[in-house]
């Protein structure tokens, strides 16, 4: 049997228990935490409050700045503050102002005033962006390529307590005190964040930042598309996890549909599954120091497509709450692998003259298939059955895997230890 080296394993706990993972971990917690004010807590605040349901609805609209903050991103990558560097300059700025606004929308008037709602919502939603835009940018430029994967998945994880706390502990809160003080209290659980930008090292970066907002807004797009592959690299960023993607969008109802309650539904898939996410980006994150970013964009796509089968079996059972506890565990455990691989991909490949720019833009194109190919879903399900649909979202998987032999060779790998 296999035994991992000593000083292998040692080098491994130097780099989880290093401050570079500890700041990765809780700047992942800040931008995930107001994440879900403005959706679930919010609703339900409005709810509470009698708003009429289309203008709940239409209030999701504020979220649009989570999908074009590109295009303030050049701004970030060009100017530099005069206090704490290029970036937590602007993230001290941020995450200050993201405070002021999460305590404003504590402080409006659901029933009374659902515009002065949107407004201050849509703050939160900007300043929260541009939180996501610096802290991506500071990973990208404060680990080594080596490290990509880990800190990525540290990241993910705490982005995923951030919003754990927001919208299961602001509903918990929310029955024992009004929402006011429930914005309030999330907006002190911020301070962590502001800590941690204000004891953080600025990352040192060789290249000048760009000298007109010209070269910030057009460079990144010229310096990317000047590398081989580059289109196929896009592709892949498009494709790798449509067929995960595709499935997840219908997970509830066919739950649902096979027999499950909401009670079983709740407890395994969401508590259990949220844990075994945890588990499984972090796995991922050391088995990336091991084994480098392209081997494991292999290993963990073909667990992705995998888990996805698995549902195709738990449709021909049935009600089984053993099978669909078995499934959970395999399916989040490879999505959190698979998500960390992803998104150490997409920094590793960034240029760290314009991160900002760049990173935000590839974050943005990973959100496409997240609408286009989840909207026809529904239609696919009621047409072929459960079985055929998981069984589709399996095949629809391949593409990107296959993606994976235009650039990322499984014996050459530029981020190997």
């Amino acid at each position: 049997m296999y035994s991992m080296p000593t000083e292998n394993r040692k080098s491994i706990l130097r780099v989880v228990c290093s401050g570079r993972m500890l700041v990765a971990l809780l700047m992942g917690f800040a931008c995930g935490l107001p994440l879900l004010l403005t959706i679930t807590v919010l609703q339900a605040w409005m709810k509470e409050q009698g708003v009429d349901l289309a203008v709940i609805g239409m209030m999701s609209l504020v979220g649009v700045p989570y999908t074009l903050k590109f295009l303030w991103a050049p701004f970030l990558d060009r100017f530099t503050l005069p206090f704490l560097g290029r970036r937590r300059g602007w993230l001290l700025v941020a995450q200050l102002s993201l405070i002021g606004a999460i305590v404003g929308l504590g402080s409006t008037n659901p029933r009374e005033d659902p515009w002065t709602v949107a407004f201050v919502a849509f703050l939160v939603t900007f300043f929260s962006a541009s939180q996501d835009i610096v802290v991506d940018a500071y990973r990208r430029e404060d680990l080594p390529d080596e490290e990509l994967g880990l800190g990525s998945s540290l990241y993910i994880n705490g982005y995923r307590v951030g919003m754990l706390l927001a919208s299961g502990g602001g509903l918990i809160l929310s029955d024992h005190m009004p929402f006011s003080m429930v914005y309030f209290i999330m907006a002190a659980c911020m301070l962590p964040g502001v800590i941690t930008t204000l004891l953080a090292p600025e990352p040192k970066i060789l290249d000048d930042p760009p000298k007109t907002l010209r070269e910030a807004v057009f460079y990144p797009m010229i310096e990317y598309f000047s590398r081989r592959g580059a289109l196929w690299i896009l592709a892949f960023i498009l494709f790798y996890k449509i067929g995960d993607t595709m499935a997840s969008t219908m997970t509830t109802p066919f739950y649902l549909d096979i027999g499950f309650s909401k009670t079983e539904i709740g407890a395994v898939v969401k508590l259990f599954g949220f844990w075994a996410t945890i588990a499984g980006s972090l796995a991922g994150g050391i088995i990336m120091i091991r084994m480098g970013i392209h081997r494991s964009l292999w290993i963990f796509g073909g667990l992705q497509a995998a888990s996805t089968a698995c549902f195709a079996i738990l449709a021909r059972i049935g009600h089984s709450v053993p099978l669909l506890s078995g499934v959970i565990a395999f399916e989040n455990l490879s999505s959190g692998m698979g998500t960390a691989a992803y998104a150490a991909f997409m920094a590793s490949i960034t240029n760290k003259k314009f991160t900002a720019t760049q990173y935000a833009l590839l974050t943005s194109l990973m959100g496409v298939p997240r609408v286009l190919a989840s909207a026809p879903t529904g239609f696919l399900a009621k047409r072929i059955g459960w079985e055929m649909f998981f069984i589709f979202c399996t095949l629809i998987a391949v593409p990107g895997m296959l993606l994976l032999l235009k650039f990322a060779s499984w014996k050459r790998d530029p981020t190997d230890p």
